[in-house]
């Protein structure tokens, strides 16, 4: 490039008032220059374009931010069918079964959890969960669903598992219960983590004929990915569902677009850290894909991307 390119794009002082949208937001954004404003803009033109073309998209989180409100951002995108496939973490399930049937509370980073714990509240973050509306109410809720489910037949694969269970919800703030209604599956390569985990462990330790078969969740992302002619995927957060995310896409020559949210720093060389722009050399990310790493809380940003796309 050549420096009249190099300076093709002049910096913008933001205009805001009360009467400012999202959408106008995003817009200011994308001319402000810098930092991080301007790798939101850059994301939300990528979003966007997964949405409205012909694309099969991604979308990976973990559990923590259906402990909060982005729950209800999550649950828009699977709503509006926005999204084509979930590769989450077990406590997704905890947090969304817990939460269509009880509630979590504000609170504090700073509480004594010394405290916390002689109260039967547990701390997530600067969010309160009291023993009845987590461990109890899962178990209440999974194991006579279980037993029906056991009556149907005795081997299931892990999405089938959960759209059997997301249909039986009927709440339209569950993203399970919007997932299985849209036909959108839901993933959880580490299904034996977690309240609902134990609960599948503590079915099989009764009714050893009980199966769950992780191996067809993998065939039946396979099929997926080799019949994509386009993948995108928008990542919140690292761990396994990012990696999943990623490592299927490698078998087809990587990803052609992606957003990856987090608060994880490179340095310490853990996948959470590492920046989509290593994922090429893995393969899992083609060489000419849009995409970008946008650094900052998926509870600010995700709100601010979903809500000026809708």
């Amino acid at each position: 490039m050549d420096r009249k390119d190099l300076l093709s794009g002049e910096v913008r002082d933001l205009k805001i008032s009360g009467k400012t949208t999202l959408n106008e937001l995003m817009g200011a954004f994308s001319r402000s220059g810098g930092f991080t404003s301007a790798k939101v803009a850059t994301a939300f033109t990528i979003m966007k374009k997964m949405f409205e073309e012909e694309n099969t998209t991604f979308l990976s989180f973990p559990a923590d931010i259906i402990a909060t409100g982005a729950r209800g951002v999550i649950n828009e995108l699977v709503k509006r069918h926005l999204v084509d496939v979930i590769i989450t973490t077990n406590g997704t399930l905890d947090h969304d079964i817990a939460r269509t049937y009880m509630k979590y509370y504000s609170g504090s980073f700073d509480y004594s959890d010394r405290e916390l714990k002689d109260l039967g509240i547990n701390r997530l973050g600067n969010v309160f969960v009291p023993d009845e509306s987590y461990g109890e109410i899962i178990e209440a809720k999974v194991q006579p669903f279980l037993e029906t489910a056991f009556e149907k037949k005795k081997e299931w694969s892990g999405s089938d598992l959960l759209r059997e269970f997301g249909m039986q919800m009927k709440s339209d703030d569950s993203i399970l219960y919007n997932a299985a209604k849209n036909s959108i599956p839901v993933f959880v390569p580490g299904m034996t983590d977690g309240s609902f985990g134990s609960q599948l462990w503590s079915f099989y330790e009764r009714n050893r004929s009980f199966k769950v078969d992780l191996l067809k969740d993998e065939h039946d992302l396979s099929d997926i990915i080799f019949d994509a002619k386009k993948t995108g995927a928008l990542m919140v957060g690292g761990g396994i569902s990012k990696h999943h995310t990623i490592w299927w896409n490698q078998f087809r020559g990587g990803l052609d677009y992606a957003i990856y949210i987090t608060t994880a720093q490179e340095y310490d060389g853990s996948l959470s850290g590492a920046k989509l722009e290593e994922a090429i050399s893995w393969r899992k990310m083609r060489e000419d894909a849009e995409f970008v790493n946008v650094i900052g809380d998926a509870t600010v940003i995700l709100p601010l991307l979903v809500g000026a796309y809708l």
